[in-house]
Parts: C-alpha cells; sequence; structure tokens
C-alpha cells in the first residue's frame, strides 16, 4: 500500500489499526499508544498499529503485511545480484546501505543523527518525523556550547574481575512486566536524553586472565539512554562490507551457528539465504558486577559508519540490576531504535520484526515466548536449543531478569574477547 499524499492525515481503521502520518502523531514506532491511566494519543504512524498488549499497556507495532507484494520490513529490497521487489511494504522505504545492500527502513524516524545511507527514492519527498520537543543532542564537534547541557560521568576503578563461573542453577524469577498488569512494558519510546562529549577519568578494568583490560576513550560518547532486548537470528547489519572502517565486518555463521561464512556478501537467513547470527554472540558474565555481550545501538550524532565494532560501558540506572556494568560491542543497527537506544542481544529475549530463529532452529513463528520481550521465565530456556541456553539463563540469573532498565553509557576501547568473537575491530 503506498499514500497518495505526503500532506495530510492517513487513517486506516481494520481491527485494532490506526494509522496516522508522523507530522500528526507523537507515538514512535514501539512507542506506548494506550492502556489504563493513559492519556496521550492512540495513533500510530504509518506501518504501525496500536495494539493492546495487557490492561495497562498498548504499543505500536508493525502492521501484519505479509500478503504484500513488496519486500517486508528490514528485508533487503536493492542491490548488486538483488532479483526481489525494489519497493517496501507501507510504512517503509528502501534505503541503500551499500552497492550491495538496501534495506526496508521506517519513513519516520525518532533518533537523533544522521540516517545512514541514502534512500533508494530519489523522485518522491518524504515527510521528516519530529517529536513536538526536539532533544538537541551534543557530538564529539560541539558546535553550540549555550544551547548544550554536558553531563560528566564519573567512573570508580572496578574491581578485579573474578574468573568467571557460568551459572547452570536458576534463581527464583518473577514474570517480566510484558507480561504482568502492574508493571506494563515491553519496548518503550526512548526517554529524551543528551549525549556528551567530555572526557571521562582514565580508568581501566584490569584483567586476571577472565577478562581483557579496557579503557574510556578521550572525547568519545557518553550519556544517558535506554536499553530493550532481542534475538533474531538474522545477520547483523555491521556485517555487511563498507558500513564503517573496520578491520572486517561482523562475522557470520551457517545455521549450526558455529561454521564461519567467508563471503561478507552471503544473504541473510531472513532473507531466504545462509547467513545468520553466530551462537557466541550471546552475553556472559565476568563477575558478579560486570559482562561482556553485544548489542544493536543508535547513538545520537553519529550513524552505523561511527558504531559499527563500538564498545560502549553500560552502567544500569534502575530495576533489579542497577549498579551492575555490561560491555558490549555494537553489531547492529535497529531503524526503530531511538536515540541512545542500546538492543541488547539476549537469547530468547524477543525476534522482533523479524524471525530468522524460524528458519534457522525451527523456532515457532513469534520465536521462544512473545515476539516482543521473548520469555517471561528462565523455564522456558530449555526450549531453546541447548547452544543457546547459557545466553539464556544469563538474562534470569546475572541479569536478574531487569526489563528495559535505563543506562549511562561511555565509549570504551573493546575488550579482546568481544572483537575475537565477531573479527571486527574499528581502525
Amino acid at each position: 500500500m503506498r499514500a497518495t499524499s505526503v500532506f495530510g492525515i492517513l487513517i486506516a481503521l481494520a481491527g485494532t489499526h490506526q494509522l496516522t502520518f508522523a507530522g500528526e502523531c507523537d507515538n514512535a514506532p514501539f512507542g506506548r499508544c494506550g492502556g489504563k491511566d493513559w492519556e496521550g494519543s492512540e495513533c500510530c504512524t504509518e506501518g504501525y498499529e496500536c495494539k493492546v498488549q495487557n490492561t495497562y499497556y498498548s504499543q505500536c507495532v508493525p502492521v501484519d503485511q505479509s500478503k504484500s507484494s513488496c519486500s517486508q520490513a528490514y528485508s533487503q529490497c536493492g542491490g548488486k545480484a538483488f532479483t526481489g521487489e525494489t519497493c517496501c511494504v507501507s510504512g517503509f522505504e528502501c534505503v541503500k546501505a551499500n552497492a550491495w545492500y538496501s534495506q526496508c527502513l521506517p519513513k519516520y524516524r525518532w533518533e537523533s543523527g544522521s540516517s545512514s545511507g541514502s534512500s533508494d527514492k530519489s523522485d518522491e519527498a518524504t515527510p521528516t518525523a519530529t517529536t513536538e520537543k526536539p532533544v538537541e543532542n551534543a557530538t564529539t564537534e560541539v558546535q553550540k556550547p549555550t544551547t548544550t547541557t554536558t553531563t560528566t560521568v564519573e567512573t570508580k576503578p572496578t574491581q578485579e574481575p573474578e574468573e568467571p563461573k557460568p551459572s547452570t542453577t536458576k534463581e527464583e524469577e518473577s514474570k517480566p512486566s510484558t507480561t504482568k498488569e502492574s508493571k506494563p512494558t515491553t519496548t518503550q519510546k526512548p526517554v529524551e536524553t543528551t549525549t556528551t562529549t567530555s572526557a571521562p577519568k582514565t580508568t581501566t578494568t584490569s584483567s586476571s586472565g577472565s577478562s581483557s583490560t579496557y579503557a574510556p576513550i578521550s572525547g568519545g560518547a557518553s550519556g544517558s539512554g535506554s536499553t530493550t532486548r532481542y534475538w533474531d537470528c538474522c545477520k547483523a547489519s555491521c556485517s555487511w562490507p563498507g558500513k564503517a572502517d573496520v578491520s572486517s565486518p561482523v562475522g557470520t555463521c551457517k545455521a549450526d551457528g558455529v561454521t564461519r561464512l567467508t563471503d561478507y556478501n552471503a544473504q541473510s537467513g531472513c532473507n531466504g539465504g545462509n547467513a545468520y547470527m553466530c551462537n557466541d554472540n550471546q552475553p556472559w558474565a565476568i563477575n558478579d558486577k560486570l559482562s561482556y555481550g553485544f548489542a544493536a545501538a543508535s547513538i545520537a550524532g553519529k550513524d552505523e559508519s561511527g558504531w559499527c565494532c563500538g564498545c560502549y560501558e553500560l552502567s544500569f540506572t534502575s530495576g533489579s540490576v542497577e549498579g551492575k556494568k555490561l560491555v558490549v560491542q555494537v553489531t547492529n543497527t535497529g531503524g526503530d531504535l531511538g536515540s541512545n537506544h542500546f538492543d541488547l542481544q539476549i537469547p530468547g529475549g524477543g525476534v522482533g520484526i523479524f524471525n530468522g530463529c524460524e528458519s534457522q532452529w525451527n523456532a515457532p513463528s513469534n520465536g521462544w515466548g512473545e515476539r516482543y520481550g521473548g520469555l517471561s521465565s528462565a523455564s522456558g530456556c530449555s526450549d531453546l536449543p541447548k547452544e543457546l541456553q547459557a545466553g539464556c539463563e544469563w538474562r534470569f540469573n546475572w541479569f536478574k531478569n531487569a526489563d528495559n532498565p535505563s543506562v549511562t553509557f561511555k565509549e570504551v576501547t573493546c575488550p579482546a574477547e568481544l572483537t575475537k568473537k565477531t573479527g571486527c575491530s574499528r581502525s
């Protein structure tokens, strides 16, 4: 379906659908749009519908467009040797990433900073989505200090990491708020954030054989942000050539999750190809206060060329995991992510829009658990392939089943353990 005009309002009511152009709707994709005590608008942007998750929470999620002849959301829509449809389903446009790959991304984006790539459509004007009060984010080149809020994140030396002790025991867990009626939330609309460029104090994490050294990057990105979780099994965006100045793209694997592919242009398993996320891209604990892992991200003032294969220390500031740290390497990009948003790669965390786990592991059509949010208890980890169960259990053990906790973050040098798994280092 294609809008006949980019001006005015498109409202299509079909079941739970209420679609509006971004200029007329403040609810971002995957943002809240209803529920008990909700006083905001119940609209969603084109291509999304307001769907009830529980009594307290309704969320803007993608409309089922499986019957459309155009390329689906976040799927490939162009590039050398591509023979599929070059159009995208309603609410998405074909954005060129490189000569080999173009992808269907949302027309309306709430994140700050430039979008990676350029649209394949040059003959069509596309409205730019903004919130009522755009956030002014500082980048590494602060030109207007009088309008930029600068926050200095002071860090304390971390303790000597202990030898990692993977846990196979399952703590007593409470169901996440994606299934509770008392605290509803799945992927929330990211909070307004401020990115700072002040150099953090020089701090390193020492090694005891279980983790290598990492340190803050002087002048690197830092600030506050939000998190969500996912594991869709798809080839990551940073796995494509030409995304950034790196040693090599993020490695991909065959369907066994172990055998590395040498063809960086191999098609994603989510689009009928044989390239999938590798099993070792799941998180693990270094000690009780520190873990390593991977994430998709969108960082204010940057695009893929600035964040692919970069590493960030996330310090959790809310929920049951408050006070702990997770160092992630960014391997992917989410067109649906907001500014300063880290989507943590956790097996069983929900497949989201695209489900490559169905073809890779014969997972259910909505993945394991709920499509958005994933499993509700540690017992569900046994439904995953044994190769992914450790990362799933990490969520309910070390991560204490925290549900989308807020963070402060700072850019750091990458621990060798992370770059060894992905094969990708920034130049």
